[in-house]
Parts: structure tokens; C-alpha cells; sequence
């Protein structure tokens, strides 16, 4: 009878080393997850102020800056972000279940710590998701230019998760290649086939909307996608090595995990640049201003651009233009021409979200005097 109770020994210190193996694990995602129940907890309890809700008419300055242009094109920005980012959530959840209880069954420390990471790329596609809807939220009067920065903060926060996330599994890896290891099971080979065909799927679909819709958020959380992805094929191409050269080799996937964090945190610095770039109001395309400055150059009673500046808000882009125009003209002749700059360029450019027009006189007369 004492027989049947005795566990093997080498059993026993398997057993022992998953449950110190989630030990870790916790224990590096803590800061992480801390870190985004907290922006998620500030994002979700700020009010969102809709136009109209000031009793005070003179007060409600703000409300109508966005009604310059038709909405729908915003408003299907923004339902198609939404969509794709809940599409990863679900992903997600799944795939952590299935990786987790793959890489404890198997014996992978890569495998599980994947899963670590697919249930922290949860928290971030809601901060993503949190994000959207904030700047998707109209003018009001204490935000006349709308809410489009949040998109922007979110996938600063997002960023910075994914090179927390980068740190987190290095060190773990580090760790865990100076420690005996049992070699993972076959099978688990199967699981990450899987996991990087669906990833690497949702990472395409997911970048598309990013691209499409011109958000630096989804495109920041498509690349969580495919952070999932790359630390599969590394988890793989460790647990073949492993399993294909035997005994000396079982920390296989430990240092092709470690390989895999290096590309992630190489992403995460170019994505945090990205999304710095788009807070700090940096010059969202020269095409972009080529093309404002070509179509308000179009317009017959417009005589030259003196300045042009382009901001990105959200997924849409404010303008500021000083057009020149024959200085005799009426305050209401140079009233209208603003006005046909400003209708045109949000006619022909899409997600255009306001157009600030400023005439300056063009001195018609001293040009003459100085030909002649």
C-alpha cells in the first residue's frame, strides 16, 4: 500500500517545477498586469462628455468642430477597429487555455509562458478596445479638438506592455536555462502549429483594419498578434532541437525563446516610437501635405499657401492653412474662397475632421510696380 503513494522521484521534481514554473510566471506578469488594470480603470472611469450636454450655449464652444464632414466614414473606422480588436480578445483567451495546459502536460516551459503572454495580450487588446471608443467620443466643451488622443495613449500603453512583456520572458529564459529540464513532449510540436497558423492569420486581418483605418492602436495590438506568433515558431524550432538531439539539449526551447524576445522588443521600440510620433503631433505624411497643398493650389482664387500644417487626431487629421488671395478683394469674397478650400479638401481627402482656413492678402499691385 505504501508502494502505490510513493511518486517517482524524478516525477516529483517535474511536478515541483511546473508549479514553480507558474510561480514565475505570476510573478513577472504582476507589474504588468497592475499596470493595465490601472490605465483600463482610468480609461473606463473618465467621463465621456457628449455636445450638448453644456446648459450654457456660450460655453459649448467645442461641440461642432466635427460636423464638417460626414461622419460615417469615422464612425465605420472605428466599428471596424472595434470588431478586429474583440476578434483578437476572443483569439486570445482560447489560446491561452489551450497553450497553458499544453506546456504543463508536456513539460514546456516556452510553451507555458506563450500562454503567459496570450493572456496579457487580453488586457492589452481591451485597453485597445477602451481606447478606440474614447476617440471615437464627439467634441465637447472641454475637449474642442475630441477625444482622437486617446487612440494615440493607448497604444503607448500598449507598446510599453509589449516591451514589459519582452523583458519579463528573457529573464525568465535566462533563468531557466541553468536549471535541469525534462525534454517537452512531441505533441506540444502540434499545439504551436496551430497557435502561429491562427496568430499569424489574426495578425494580417488585424493589420489590414490598422492600415485602413490609419490606427496606430490596432496596428500596435495586430503586433501582439504576431509577437505570439514569432514566440511559437521559437518555442517549436526549441522543443524539435530538443527532441531531435535528446539528452544535453532539453534548455532548446528556453534559448529560442530568448532569441524570440529580442524580436518582440525590437518591435515594441519601433511601435513606442510610433505611437510618441503621433502624441507629440508629428507630421503624419508629406504625401498628405503635398496632396492639401496641390487641391487648395487648384482652387482659381487662391494665389499661393503660405503655411500648412497637418496633425493626426484619432483616425482623422485637422488642418491649419494660411491661403493668399488678391488683397483687393471683400472681407466676404475671401470669406467664401476659405470656404470652397475647406469644402474641397474634405470632399476629396477621407477622414479629414476639420479644416482651419486663414486668407492673407497677396499684394497684386507692388508685384505690378516691381515688373514695370
Amino acid at each position: 500500500m505504501r508502494k502505490k503513494f510513493k511518486f517517482n522521484t524524478y516525477r516529483q521534481y517535474s511536478d515541483k517545477r511546473n508549479f514553480k514554473l507558474f510561480q514565475h510566471a505570476i510573478a513577472k506578469c504582476r507589474f504588468i498586469l497592475d499596470s493595465r488594470f490601472l490605465i483600463l480603470t482610468l480609461c473606463i472611469e473618465k467621463p465621456i462628455l457628449r455636445p450638448g450636454i453644456n446648459k450654457n450655449p456660450k460655453r459649448n464652444l467645442g461641440a461642432s468642430i466635427i460636423t464638417s464632414n460626414e461622419n460615417k466614414q469615422l464612425q465605420h473606422a472605428t466599428s471596424r477597429g472595434l470588431r478586429s480588436t474583440l476578434k483578437g480578445v476572443f483569439a486570445n483567451v482560447f489560446l491561452a487555455i489551450i497553450k497553458i495546459l499544453s506546456g504543463v502536460v508536456g513539460h514546456s516551459y516556452a510553451l507555458i509562458a506563450d500562454g503567459i503572454e496570450s493572456l496579457l495580450d487580453v488586457f492589452s487588446s481591451i485597453i485597445v478596445w477602451t481606447g478606440i471608443k474614447i476617440a471615437a467620443a464627439p467634441a465637447d466643451e472641454h475637449h474642442h479638438y475630441g477625444h482622437g488622443k486617446a487612440e494615440s495613449l493607448a497604444a503607448l500603453v500598449v507598446s510599453l506592455a509589449l516591451l514589459a512583456a519582452a523583458v519579463g520572458l528573457a529573464i525568465e529564459s535566462l533563468r531557466e536555462i541553468s536549471e535541469p529540464h525534462h525534454a517537452p513532449a512531441p505533441f506540444t510540436l502540434a499545439v504551436l502549429i496551430v497557435v502561429v497558423v491562427i496568430k499569424e492569420t489574426l495578425f494580417r486581418s488585424v493589420a489590414d483594419v490598422g492600415d485602413a483605418i490609419g490606427s496606430v492602436a490596432v496596428k500596435v495590438d495586430a503586433w501582439h498578434h504576431r509577437s505570439d506568433a514569432i514566440t511559437s515558431v521559437a518555442a517549436f524550432i526549441g522543443i524539435s532541437v530538443a527532441l531531435l538531439f535528446g539528452k544535453g539539449y532539453e534548455m532548446a526551447d528556453d534559448v529560442a525563446a530568448l532569441v524570440a524576445c529580442g524580436i518582440i522588443a525590437f518591435n515594441g521600440i519601433r511601435l513606442l516610437r510610433v505611437s510618441i510620433a503621433d502624441i507629440m503631433d508629428e507630421v503624419p505624411s508629406l504625401d498628405l501635405e503635398r496632396k492639401v497643398v496641390t487641391l487648395a493650389n487648384g482652387i482659381p482664387e487662391v494665389l499661393g499657401i503660405e503655411t500648412c500644417r497637418i496633425r493626426k487626431s484619432g483616425f482623422g487629421y485637422f488642418i491649419d492653412l494660411h491661403i493668399e488671395v488678391d488683397e483687393s478683394l471683400t472681407v466676404q469674397d475671401g470669406h467664401e474662397i476659405a470656404h470652397t478650400v475647406k469644402d474641397s479638401l474634405i470632399e476629396e481627402i477621407p477622414n479629414i475632421l476639420d479644416v482651419m482656413v486663414h486668407v492673407e492678402p497677396f499684394p497684386l499691385s507692388e508685384d505690378i510696380e516691381i515688373a514695370n
